[in-house]
């Protein structure tokens, strides 16, 4: 911080930015009064030496109460943006005296929510329950920004090559696989190349997905666009346009094997044999070996998690199946 800006820090007082919020909120200085349970004339004043130390109009005065100035819009803006943070970092240093002792910062993207992150999260809650942790659902490319800038302690998402200036380990493997409705025309195929699906309609998910970007990259090597007729969300909206009829999707194989029970036999997942079906799922991090303790100890978590995972899938792949 320069010395300008610690000087304007010093000028801004809290309670003078609440006061202004709510005065702001309901369009009054006499009504901000009565709700704060303070003078009016000392909010009046608050809201003065405000404008003073900004060197800036806040507010119209009128006879029928206040209107924001462009100035004061801008204030106001920026005034519940610090006032939410210090809710939140009041909210979490209370949590510190009710025994949390470590709070991680989780962004990742929808594939590792649905498939692997509940059953991980959930072991290494009830084997660390001092260490907090909070989990935001985001696009790949928005992990990936969310730990460059600090927002996140810890991504986990598809690699793309903006992620050059993060470090990043190994977490899961995942496959996608073509949705159709039963009885569709490719329904009994056990296999296919991504390719061969173009001809029919699709269902997407977002534009900035990891998958669409995948699936459009895929169409235009085969010198080909998607027939894209409808975006969605989320996995389980997807599946729902598919089931009635208004086409075909891909999506991670494990999440349509979670979700099938609700679906029952109305959808068939067919398996890619394009090479970029077969996907990695990273923990992404600016670096690992600065992050708090907590974090440090979900890293290693999830890692060995993943590690036994793709163990487990070798020993599977190397037995004989039974006659």
């Amino acid at each position: 911080m320069t010395a300008s800006e610690r000087t304007f820090a010093r000028r801004i007082d809290l309670t003078s930015l609440q006061l202004f919020v709510a005065v702001c909120e309901l369009g009054s200085i006499g009504r901000a009064a009565e709700r704060e349970f303070i003078a009016a004339s000392a909010i009046s004043k608050r809201l003065s030496d405000l404008e003073s130390a900004l060197g800036t109009p806040l507010l119209y005065r009128h006879t029928r109460g206040v209107d924001l100035t462009p100035a004061g819009e801008s204030l106001l803006h920026h005034a519940r943006s610090v006032l939410y943070s210090l809710e939140k970092m009041q909210g979490e240093l209370s949590e510190y005296a009710d025994g949390v002792r470590g709070h991680v910062r989780v962004h990742a993207n929808i594939s590792a929510i649905v498939q692997f992150l509940p059953e991980d999260l959930g072991e290494f809650r009830r084997e660390r329950e001092e260490i907090k942790i909070d989990l935001e659902e985001h696009l790949s490319t928005e992990v990936m920004r969310a730990v460059h800038e600090g927002a996140a302690d810890l991504g986990i998402c598809h690699l793309a090559d903006s992620a050059n200036e993060l470090q990043s380990r190994p977490y899961r493997h995942d496959r996608l696989v073509l949705v159709v409705p039963a009885g569709h025309a490719l329904a009994a195929r056990r296999e296919i190349a991504f390719a061969e699906s173009l001809e029919h309609d699709h269902v997407g998910l977002h534009t900035n997905s990891s998958i669409y970007v995948a699936t459009r990259q895929a169409a235009l090597n085969a010198g080909s666009t998607i027939k894209l007729r409808i975006h969605v969300t989320g996995l389980d909206a997807m599946c729902r346009m598919i089931e009635n009829g208004l086409g075909i999707g891909v999506m991670p194989g494990r999440a349509f094997e979670l979700m099938h029970g609700g679906i029952g036999r109305r959808l068939t997942a067919i398996s890619l044999s394009d090479d970029w079906a077969h996907r990695e799922i990273r923990l992404v991090a600016r670096d690992f070996s600065t992050l708090p303790v907590a974090a440090r100890a979900l890293v290693a978590h999830l890692q060995a998690a993943g590690e036994a995972a793709d163990l487990a899938a070798a020993e599977g792949a190397a037995s004989p199946l039974e006659p």
